[in-house]
């Protein structure tokens, strides 16, 4: 099991990362809103620990952003020292699966979280994307067309993920360049660079065509037959 424990709380944090580990399971780990929030719409995690009150970005904004960003799989258990019914009710309407007030039991929270896994078997099931023959797995980020691994440098994966989450809808250059550098993207046009190698990996040896470029747009993943009256 993966998590992504997103608290600024440093000694909880290496509370849970004792805990989890010990248990054989692997931790991320974000110190504020935005980074947590980057990790959860880039990375694929099977629980997000989210805590309410964080620097930069409050977890109500990030659950809320990460909900948005069409991630509706991932449950989310919500840590707070708020224990009023208002704000319980505030943290589910956001998007949480689950709320646990502070201080806690470390087993509570474990037993927690196998729940929402055993709820979510479903969602579980279904974590591989799929367009035509692509298909993207979210628990690893391993692409394979026609049954052939796609050897893809990890910000490509990113974008990859991203396209595939929209399709066949068009994502913006706004909405992509996040999507794989976060608050922080690089000088120059990368994204265009990156979208080529895409294409090279996924599109290069197959004769049905899943990248396109939609002009003063952005770019989308589907297949021929499906709308394309925008493609370039």
């Amino acid at each position: 099991m993966r998590l992504l424990v997103i608290e600024d709380n440093l000694n909880l944090v290496a509370n849970l990362f004792e805990y989890f580990e010990a248990r054989g399971h692997a931790l991320d780990a974000a110190p504020d809103g935005v980074t947590g929030l980057h990790l959860a719409t880039t990375q694929a995690y099977d629980v997000v620990i989210l805590d309410w009150t964080l620097p930069r970005m409050e977890g109500r904004e990030v659950l809320q952003r990460l909900r948005s960003s069409g991630n509706a799989a991932t449950p989310v258990i919500m840590l707070t020292a708020r224990d009023e019914l208002p704000d319980k009710i505030a943290g589910f309407r956001a998007g949480a699966d689950d709320y646990l007030t502070k201080p806690f039991a470390l087993p509570e929270l474990e037993v927690r979280i196998e729940a929402l896994l055993a709820r979510a078997g479903g969602r579980s099931r279904s974590r591989v994307l799929e367009v035509e023959d692509l298909r993207l797995d979210l628990s690893t980020l391993e692409a394979s067309r026609d049954g052939q691994l796609l050897h893809l440098y990890p910000a490509c994966r990113k974008l990859l993920k991203t396209l595939m989450q929209a399709r066949p809808a068009a994502v913006t250059r706004a909405r992509l360049e996040p999507a794989v550098w976060g608050e922080d993207p690089p000088d120059g046009d990368m994204l265009r660079s990156h979208v080529y190698e895409l294409r090279r990996r996924v599109d290069g040896p197959f004769p049905v065509k899943l990248v396109h470029t939609l002009p003063r747009v952005g770019y989308r993943l589907a297949a021929l037959h499906e709308d394309t009256r925008h493609d370039a």
